[in-house]
């Protein structure tokens, strides 16, 4: 621990001479050192002394001249005649110290929940005191409480000890409690504090009660100095003498300031006495909903009231009390008009139609509600369709009554708008429906004005313990309160609830760490692509322009009317055709039931379009089709390229797993993949093994991949004419193992009454193979549909025996959800600021969540076909529809002339591993062939093809 000490002593007195003085059982010892090596050696012997009970330091400079009282040594048992370190001895005053103790009976050590009380009362008031101004303080443990220390630079006289005097004062009026106090007494220049590192010894040391070791928890890496200005307006935040002769409620008597809080329901936390008079600590803040601690009132003995908050944009302690004696007792208003005599037989006058209401409950009614939020989302953030899409199920999630309630955890890299996103959807919500902020472990449960259907985001905070165990609660019941029991002050039972139907939004870099909680939410990935960056740079040159509106705009206010529309329902949703619905993989038993709750919100979104039935104030309708097809679309997006659903992959993992499996690799090391993804060394290691931070565990894809495995082995290099020898993680790569891993989730509707002789397949694009092409085309369509089928199928065969009717080949099949019409629930992903000329078409093909989408132009064959590799023929028949019309379309109109392939026009996920001699490159034209792409006619060596893939990589926004 010696170092420990000559690191805390170096920290409060950088130079000069210090006093130590340790306190023991009926006697003191001290010594004045300015050698802090010697100082920490003497401190270790005193701090093994059992009969020690602290060892402290001067917190100011002292006088040089002190040194030679006892000089670099400890004197045990100080006389009467041994002085120690007084007011005038002190040269300078350099801290400001705020020591927060629990409240306990003297001469012993404080429990775990009375200490851990201290601790928290210390955060709050460098919350407080960061708000005003203040720079980071040191934060330390001083054994049994807290301690602040913030830096100043006065001089040691008496306006500087009043000054000192009149902070603490009144952070003792605004936080001290019947818990915790701020001690006061700490005004003195020549004041002693804790040298951490020591133990704190107070009364016998008990389980219950234990001894503690001082620590530094926190050290600004640049302590900087407090100004003068700041520490004059905390000193003057409350009124020094009393401000007012007492004032009259208008029948002659003053007012009793506690009666009056009791008779209009403003809840009082705590009270204490202040300058002769009374503290009241409020439950709530009277002035903002933005936050609930911080509100006071005063009472002085002269009658005269004062009430403020101490929060700044609450005026930092500013006079309120007329304010909010006016909001609870309003002054009578004059009116020109003489109110006419009531008449009980009339009904009671109807409120004014809000144009925003009824726009709201016109495109309820008539419109599409979720491409209207959507449309009103992208006017503020640009992109990341299916983020939006599943914040706003969740928020229709809370009006369903037979759903469990729909939780979101958004992912990724850091500054590419995960808070955005979600600040922007939360304006659409009305005010009285969110919160957030930082909040601890159980003050959730005391929040008195969180109410039913809020929406609670955690924007990248580290979920505790505590937190997940709400967060398990809080999707376990959904429609019932969470409980929470506890003991008042006075050893009454207090029962404390967080309301039902609350939603979750967490948005953080990583996943929180628990499985258990994540299994519960809607996983989804933030859009960091280039491309996306490139996007939000344009939107945000058009805002700087002045050319898209900032603000609450029409659109906004309708959003939060139709949001409360929507919020005053309670809704059932039946689903006629459940038993239809099949899955390829129920192993996650959450999931399934999250599809059935996606389908039910997308209902809940149009519940006034749909035939209703109302029983017991709750609204019942059906869900349809086109419900099913909406909710699906997205189940797969979530399951694929826009989240890890299933996997609980990151969207860097995801990359790191295509890129292995383009690679065709095997086996390969962490120094392989980095090299192909463009990543870092650290980078890497962490997606593939994991890591810990902050006591939560990240789980890599060793754990999460079941085609991924790791064996140790032995390198030998002798690239340096010396024979090294090293330990290697190889890293083994099951590629079929991880076809089926990635090909898992699917789900679609099979028909109730189909036959299964009968062909119910979409009749085949204008221009395909089989209404009239020429026939060389038809040649090659036959060849690139047995191509695509033997892919899918997972074999080979002879293209020349391919003979199958291009009819029977162009079909689809009707029952995946991925040959949806693209009605309801299907606009395409791209915002509406990005498209306005395009018109929405029928999706082709939708497979796992992923979008094959081709176009021709000027004649050139441009197609992007992403898909999994899986054993179904209907696949490769879908496929071919869709691959043939345009390649039929091009050959008819052109002709093609052969040219050597240029990297930035390759597409690595067409290429594949060949095992055959092919020659050279076509790109360097000196590497061996290793890849091939039937689609580019392209044959690529191994280098070049790492090549394109960390290309692919940066486009997609691999981080």
């Amino acid at each position: 621990m010696k170092d420990e000490f000559l690191r805390a002593v170096e920290l409060i007195a950088p130079e000069g001479v210090v006093e130590i003085r340790a306190l023991a059982d009926s006697a003191v010892h001290s010594g004045y050192f300015e050698d802090r090596a010697e100082l920490a050696g003497r401190v270790e012997v005193l701090d093994a002394d059992p009969s020690v009970s602290g060892i402290y330091v001067t917190l100011n400079p002292v006088n040089p001249a002190l040194l030679s009282r006892r000089a670099n040594r400890i004197k045990m048992r100080l006389s009467r005649k041994d002085a120690t370190t007084a007011d005038a001895d002190i040269v300078q005053r350099r801290w400001l110290p705020i020591d927060i103790d629990p409240v306990r009976p003297s001469g012993v050590s404080s429990t775990d929940a009375e200490h851990k009380r201290a601790l928290d009362t210390a955060g709050l008031i460098a919350a407080w005191l960061a708000e005003a101004g203040f720079p980071a303080p040191i934060i330390a443990d001083s054994g049994n409480g807290a301690h602040l220390l913030y830096r100043i630079s006065l001089p040691n006289t008496e306006a500087a000890t009043d000054l000192v005097k009149g902070c603490l004062a009144v952070l003792d009026a605004l936080f001290s409690t019947e818990q915790v106090t701020v001690d006061t007494a700490n005004f003195n220049a020549a004041r002693i504090w804790k040298l951490y590192g020591t133990v704190s010894r107070k009364g016998d040391n008990t389980p219950e009660r234990p001894h503690r070791r001082a620590q530094l928890l926190s050290v600004p890496e640049d302590v900087g100095i407090v100004p003068v200005e700041p520490l004059r307006h905390l000193a003057g935040l409350l009124p020094g003498e009393e401000p007012a002769p007492k004032r009259s409620n208008g029948n002659g008597s003053a007012i009793d300031l506690a009666g009056w809080l009791c008779d209009n329901g403003i809840g009082v936390r705590s009270t204490r006495p202040y300058r002769g008079g009374t503290l009241y600590v409020l439950d709530d803040c009277p002035f903002s909903s933005a936050h609930k601690d911080g509100a006071f009132a005063i009472q002085f003995a002269n009658g005269a009231i004062f009430a403020g908050c101490h929060h700044q944009s609450c005026g930092g302690g500013a006079q309120r009390w007329p304010e909010l004696r006016d909001r609870y007792r309003p002054r009578e208003k004059r009116t020109l008009v003489p109110k006419r005599k009531e008449d009980k037989s009339d009904p009671p006058p109807a409120p004014p139609e809000d144009e925003h209401h009824r726009r709201a409950m016109e495109i309820l009614s008539q419109g599409d509600p979720l491409g209207f939020l959507l449309e009103t989302f992208y006017r503020s953030h640009v992109g990341d369709r299916i983020v939006a899409e599943c914040l706003i199920m969740s928020v229709a999630s809370q009006s369903i009554e037979n759903t469990k309630g729909l939780h979101v955890a958004i992912s990724g890299n850091s500054g590419k708008g995960k808070s955005h996103a979600c600040s922007t959807m939360l304006t659409l919500i009305p005010e009285a429906y969110k919160m957030t902020g930082t909040v601890s472990n159980k003050a959730l449960y005391y929040a008195d004005d969180l109410r039913p259907g809020t929406v609670i985001l955690f924007d990248d905070t580290t979920l505790s313990d505590d937190l997940q165990e709400v967060l398990k609660s809080a999707t376990s019941s959904f429609h019932d309160p969470i409980e929470h029991r506890t003991l008042t002050s006075d050893r009454q039972l207090r029962v404390c609830s967080i309301p039902e139907r609350c939603v979750w939004w967490l948005a953080k870099v990583e996943n929180p760490g628990d499985d258990q909680v994540m299994n519960r939410m809607l996983t989804v990935w933030i859009d960091d692509s280039a491309e996306q960056d490139r996007a939000v740079l344009e939107h945000l040159k058009r805002v700087e322009a002045g050319e898209q509106p900032e603000g609450d705009g029409p659109d906004v206010l309708t959003a939060r009317a139709l949001w409360a529309a929507i919020k005053q329902r309670r809704i059932f949703v039946r689903i006629p055709f459940a038993r239809r619905i099949q899955f390829s993989s129920a192993a996650n038993r959450r999931n399934p039931a999250m599809l059935f709750d996606l389908i039910k919100c997308h209902a809940a979104l149009r519940f006034l379009q749909r035939e209703r039935r109302e029983a017991g104030g709750i609204t019942q309708i059906e869900a349809t089709r086109q419900d099913f097809e909406a909710a699906a679309r997205l189940y797969g997006a979530i399951n694929q390229e826009g989240g890890g659903q299933d996997s609980k992959m990151t969207r860097n993992e995801a990359a790191a797993l295509a890129t292995i499996a383009r690679m065709g690799w095997e086996t390969f090391t962490v120094r392989m993949l980095q090299q192909a993804t463009g990543l870092s060394y650290h980078q890497v290691r962490r997606i593939l093994q994991g890591y810990s931070a902050r006591g939560l565990t990240y789980c890599g894809l060793l754990e999460k991949c079941p085609a991924i495995s790791v064996v140790d082995a032995t390198v030998i290099d002798e690239s340096t004419g010396t024979t090294i020898r090293r330990h290697e993680h190889h890293f083994q790569f099951d590629i079929e193992r991880y076809r089926e891993w990635v090909a898992e989730l699917a789900v679609w509707l099979e028909d109730e009454d189909a036959d299964p002789g009968e062909d119910d397949s979409p009749p085949p694009p204008d221009g395909c193979c089989n209404t009239g092409c020429k026939q060389e085309c038809k040649g090659v369509c036959k060849g690139v549909c047995k191509e695509i089928e033997e892919e899918c199928s997972g074999h080979s065969g002879d293209e020349s025996g391919n003979n199958e009717d291009l009819v029977e080949i162009d079909r689809d099949d009707s029952r995946s959800f991925a040959t949806i019409s693209g009605s309801h629930g299907t606009p395409d992903l791209t915002p509406p600021e990005e498209q306005p000329d395009r018109v929405h078409e029928p999706s082709k093909l939708c497979v796992f969540g992923s979008v094959a989408n081709e176009k021709i132009e000027n004649g050139n064959v441009s197609r992007n076909l992403n898909f999994p590799d899986v054993s179904k023929s209907s696949l490769a028949k879908s496929v071919c529809t869709h691959v043939c019309t345009p390649l039929c379309n091009t050959m008819y109109n052109s002709v093609a002339t052969p040219v050597r392939p240029l990297p930035g026009l390759l597409d690595h996920r067409t290429f594949e591993r060949v095992k055959i001699e092919l020659g050279r490159c076509d790109i360097c034209d000196t590497g061996k062939v290793a890849y091939r792409s039937r689609e580019a006619q392209a044959n690529i060596c191994e280098r070049c093809y790492a090549r394109l893939v960390r290309e692919g990589n940066a486009r997609e926004g691999v981080r």
